[in-house]
């Protein structure tokens, strides 16, 4: 059953991505603005939400409160599973991603995601992975809030693994506030190494806000570890500790 659900999940990611993808390259090139409630943010939705129908995934948001007054953030989340992903594209506001640039390499799929603004991110280049978070800090004055993973890779276990430095200097470049998200239950659905998926039910937790108004390059490491230790103790907290 399991086989049958990921072949079928596999045919409507790759149905709507050649559907949708060169519509968003069309509406960059010619000018469409990329704002709320656009193409740029009405598509992507509606391709994750299609894609978790499919593999039988629903998705619990709590928190969405954290985010008043409305603006935009650095959501700044933990990553073990590429369900992750499609949990936070479907039910987050507006964003973009700061993504591996691998996956600009994958034929239209990469295209369409130039398109949405997503940032290529080199991670084993970190003068390269630098000037990404220029790009990043630019999106989100353009009012667009980014998603980062921190933890870089994803991992096998839910348990919040060491920081990179690098999204924290974003987030003191963009004097943009943070948003700690934990997602729990994607590992269930697809772990890491896996190629068959499960359905299941799929919490996103967003966390209070931590500001970065008036702090400074200096302040990059203990902001990481303030929202590290958050994250942390809500992960142990909730689930981790039972």
């Amino acid at each position: 059953m399991s086989a049958i659900r990921t072949i079928f999940t596999m045919l409507v990611l790759g149905v709507l991505t050649i559907a949708f993808a060169p519509i968003l390259i069309v509406a960059a090139l010619i000018g469409i603005p990329n704002r709320s409630r656009s193409l740029y943010d009405v598509l992507p939705r509606a391709w994750a939400r299609a894609i978790l129908w499919a593999a039988g995934v629903h998705i619990r948001i709590h928190g969405l409160e954290k985010l008043e007054p409305k603006g935009t953030f650095i959501f700044i989340c933990n990553h073990v599973s590429l369900f992750d992903i499609l949990g936070l594209v479907a039910r987050l506001p507006r964003n973009n991603f700061v993504a591996k640039a691998e996956l600009f390499n994958i034929p239209v799929f990469g295209a369409g995601m130039r398109a949405l603004g997503t940032v290529p991110i080199e991670r084993e280049n970190q003068k390269a992975a630098f000037g990404a978070y220029d790009i990043a800090a630019a999106r989100i004055r353009e009012g667009s809030s980014v998603v980062v993973f921190p933890e870089g890779t994803r991992g096998r276990e839910y348990p919040i693994r060491r920081f990179k430095k690098g999204p924290f200097v974003l987030a003191i470049k963009a004097a943009a506030p943070i948003v700690p998200v934990i997602v729990y239950g994607t590992i269930e659905i697809l772990p890491k190494g896996r190629l068959f998926m499960h359905p299941g039910d799929v919490d996103i937790y967003l966390l209070d806000q931590i500001p970065t108004e008036g702090l400074d390059y200096d302040h990059r490491d203990e902001l990481a570890a303030t929202v590290h230790d958050k994250m942390e103790s809500f992960m142990n907290s909730l689930y981790l500790n039972r």
